[in-house]
């Protein structure tokens, strides 16, 4: 049986702005299948190789696949759509599948608009692909459909969805094949050499409102520490990978493991360099750390200080303080690791003095460099449904880090991304003449100016921020700005299924649990915080889960929980 993987050709002007990265879900649905026998795997990297429909089309029609399956993010949705929809015009007879948190979430809504996507592979994508190969290459599909966990279709005029296919208990066992990729197509910028995105754990303990990493993963698991060095040795024996990212979103949270990591890197001396994103409480927790992390090759933090106005920080709950994200920032630069803040900009109460006061914080918190996302909500997140009107845009597509989705009371779309840019240009100008030439680190150095590489290609090419096709050409233009909404889209399916099936009230029997444990700790931050202000001394503060101000868990209650946990049961 012949098997076709494709990712989508979706491209905004964010994060692939630095290069080119590989998709590790091809890798890993891959690996699940040749673990079950199946050898007869291709792969079409459309994002990669910027495919067009046409150029699509040829390389589909000389596969003659019998299964084909995408994946999507929300906003490559449409494209994986489409994509999927050219594989059906081409083989009628194949069986399409799209896998991926949007299509996990929100499949009423993709199986109404996309009646040629035969099945949603809802959650971890493993065993429920293993399972559906087994059903098609038996000829059981779609007969034997209800008996497979993680699914999701369309049966007559009523949408079906299976219960729940249990998390993968032990990662180790999970075998990714790397060599489905063409490695000489993924390089990392700012470093000139091949980069990958391996991972330590899949979800989060934590229930933050804007994320979903908790229902989609559903356990949090973490790798045994020398595991996940052999994988990146062999990433960068056999593949020549220069540079990783951890996938994970907050790597740090398992402290204990983090730092063995850390031990394992450094004592294997591998020629590689790697970057993580995580939280400001976490560098403050590991000060004692950092120059181990260093000495593993840790060279850039993405740290989510997310705001500038202590108003902001308390709306996402991070309970950080200004004072600390600074702190944070001058622990990262003393013991050479690059810093990077990250600021969310585009929320319903900006406005131009809120988006100069994170420029004014950039320069005096001194990051080696900042970030200015709008702020994106996602579609199946509780804190989407908490906006309500504020969002009137429904163009996932959009969806992007980089398009203003809320307007601003105050500000027009079209000004806001001319201040936001207004402040890219202040702050890189500065680092560009001031700053990057002058650093004595020779390594962080270089690195520096292969991210100013990264940032003055994607300048010219105007694909940084999708400013080209927008129509962004620096202030005089921003009466032109056109961010193309699509008004036709999303309209009718404002609310993922899963937030009525069966298996809801497990979740939000964890995320109520969970809350208890933030409110408690929400409490005694901000006791800190007035202390602080009045001159008291306190003892220092918990570090934080990311985005959610949740109880960080020491090593003893994380172990606790690995040992109690459960899976969670239900359709979703």
């Amino acid at each position: 049986m012949r098997i076709l993987l494709i990712h989508p050709n979706y491209h905004s002007g964010g994060a692939e702005i630095a290069g080119n990265w590989p998709p590790a879900w091809a890798a890993y649905l891959s690996g699940a299948l040749r673990a079950a026998g199946y050898d007869d795997i291709h792969f079409i990297d459309a994002m990669t190789d910027d495919l067009s429909e046409e150029l699509l089309r040829a390389l589909l029609a000389e596969q003659k696949p019998d299964l084909v399956g995408a994946t999507a993010i929300t906003p490559s949705i449409y494209k994986a759509e489409r994509a999927l929809q050219i594989a059906k015009e081409l083989h009628p007879d194949c069986v399409t599948v799209l896998g991926g948190i949007h299509a996990t979430f929100m499949y009423q809504q993709v199986l109404s608009e996309a009646p040629w996507i035969d099945v949603i592979a809802r959650g971890e994508g493993e065993a429920v692909i293993q399972n559906l190969a087994r059903a098609v290459e038996a000829g059981r599909w779609p007969a034997a459909a209800r008996e497979i966990r993680g699914l999701a279709f369309a049966e007559g005029d009523k949408i079906v969805a299976t219960p729940a296919e249990p998390p993968v208990e032990d990662l180790e066992k999970i075998e990714p094949d790397w060599g489905v990729l063409e490695w000489d197509k993924y390089v990392y910028i700012p470093t000139g050499t091949r980069v990958a995105i391996p991972n330590m754990a899949r979800g989060c303990p934590f229930t933050c409102s804007f994320c979903s990493q908790w229902k989609f993963w559903r356990n949090y698991r973490v790798r045994e520490p020398k595991k996940v060095v052999d994988e990146i040795e062999t990433l960068v024996r056999d593949h020549r990978v220069g540079f990783f990212i951890l996938a994970d979103e907050e790597p740090t949270i398992h402290r204990k493991k983090f730092i063995e990591f850390c031990e394992e890197l450094e004592r294997r001396d591998l020629p590689v360099r790697w970057g993580i994103n995580t939280r400001v409480t976490d560098i403050l927790r590991d000060e004692e750390y950092l120059p181990l992390y260093r000495r593993a090759g840790l060279i850039h933090v993405s740290l989510g200080t997310e705001a500038a106005a202590q108003l902001k920080l308390d709306r996402f709950n991070k309970e950080t303080t200004v004072a600390e994200n600074k702190k944070a920032i001058e622990l990262l630069r003393k013991h050479g690791i690059v810093a990077e803040a990250q600021f969310i900009v585009g929320l319903e109460n900006e406005t131009a003095e809120t988006l100069e006061e994170t420029y004014r914080m950039a320069l005096d918190w001194k990051p080696d460099m900042a970030n200015w996302a709008m702020y994106t909500p996602w579609p199946f997140s509780d804190l989407f449904q908490e906006l309500g009107e504020k969002v009137e845009i429904f163009d996932y597509e959009k969806y992007n880090f980089v398009t203003p989705i809320i307007k601003p009371e105050a500000l027009e779309r079209e000004e806001l991304l001319d201040r936001v840019m207004n402040n890219y240009r202040r702050f890189y100008m500065r680092k560009s003449f001031l700053s990057y030439p002058w650093i004595r680190n020779r390594q962080k150095r270089n690195y520096k100016l292969g991210c100013l590489k990264a940032f003055l290609k994607s300048g010219v090419q105007r694909t940084f921020y999708d400013l080209g096709r927008v129509g962004y050409w620096g202030p005089q233009s921003k009466a032109s700005v056109d961010f193309g909404f699509d008004t036709s889209r999303g309209q009718g399916v404002l609310k993922p299924v899963e937030a009525t099936a069966a298996g809801a009230a497990d979740w939000r029997a964890v995320q109520d649990a969970t809350r208890k444990r933030a409110d408690a700790e929400a409490t005694r931050a901000r006791k800190r915080r007035e202390a602080e202000r009045l001159g008291v001394s306190v003892p220092a503060a918990a570090a934080m889960a990311c985005g959610g101000g949740k109880e960080q868990l020491g090593d003893a209650a994380m172990a606790q929980m690995f040992e109690k946990s459960e899976t969670i049961s239900g359709p979703a």
